[in-house]
């Protein structure tokens, strides 16, 4: 069997922590931040982590992460 790709894209945005979740970086956080509210960004500060729903593709996209 050939190794997988991993996807470049996902790559940079996804970690798999040591319990197998799949954690990220919420957007929304680089630019026009002055009319965004103070929760909203005190949320987005935060990381994000896959929904189960999202998982099994996430983790197909970064083979040799996990």
């Amino acid at each position: 069997m050939p190794k997988i790709k991993t996807h470049s894209g996902a790559k940079k945005r996804f970690t798999v922590t040591g319990t197998g979740k799949v954690k990220y970086q919420h957007i929304n956080k680089r630019h026009r931040l002055n009319q965004k509210d103070h929760k909203r960004k005190r949320i987005l500060r935060g990381a994000g982590y896959a929904d189960e729903t999202n998982l099994a593709n996430v983790k197909a996209l970064i083979p040799y992460k996990h």
